[in-house]
């Protein structure tokens, strides 16, 4: 029993050290700045989306796109939401979670290219699983 809850705790904290840092391109350019020198790593647990806005100017479309706390860039989206027509001085905001996500728009893999994602401590659950007696992974009731 104490082996468990001493697995239980130890992947607590490997999860707690997973730190929460995202990346996102960052710029205020002419042009669409995707690319790998436009790349940041956002404060880790602050700025955990990235934003992107776009605004159409007599001269073409402008681009801003950074790291933002999710509050503020929610807020900025929804405030600004009734002005993102597409047309000009049109200022659209977006956010979003995941890595590089304020980027040109991907198209999405087939669905038997898809990856799935792992998080960092299965390796740690399926050692453990070996290392453990089937007893205690498994009790007869």
């Amino acid at each position: 029993m104490r082996l468990l809850v001493f697995a239980t705790f130890f992947g607590v904290l490997v999860d707690a050290g997973d730190a929460l840092q995202i990346q996102c391109y960052q710029c205020e350019e002419h042009n669409d700045c995707s690319t790998p020198e436009y790349i940041v790593n956002c404060t880790v647990n602050v700025q955990d989306m990235c934003q992107k806005e776009v605004l159409v100017k007599p001269d073409g479309i402008h681009y801003r796109k950074s790291c933002a706390s999710s509050g503020a860039c929610l807020i900025a989206s929804s405030g600004y939401q009734q002005f993102c027509t597409g047309r000009l001085n049109s200022v659209c905001i977006s956010c979003c979670n995941t890595p590089l996500c304020n980027g040109p728009k991907r198209k999405r893999p087939a669905p038997s290219a898809a990856v799935s994602h792992v998080r960092m401590s299965q390796p740690l659950v399926t050692l453990l699983t070996f290392l453990l007696p089937p007893q205690l992974l498994f009790p007869l009731t």
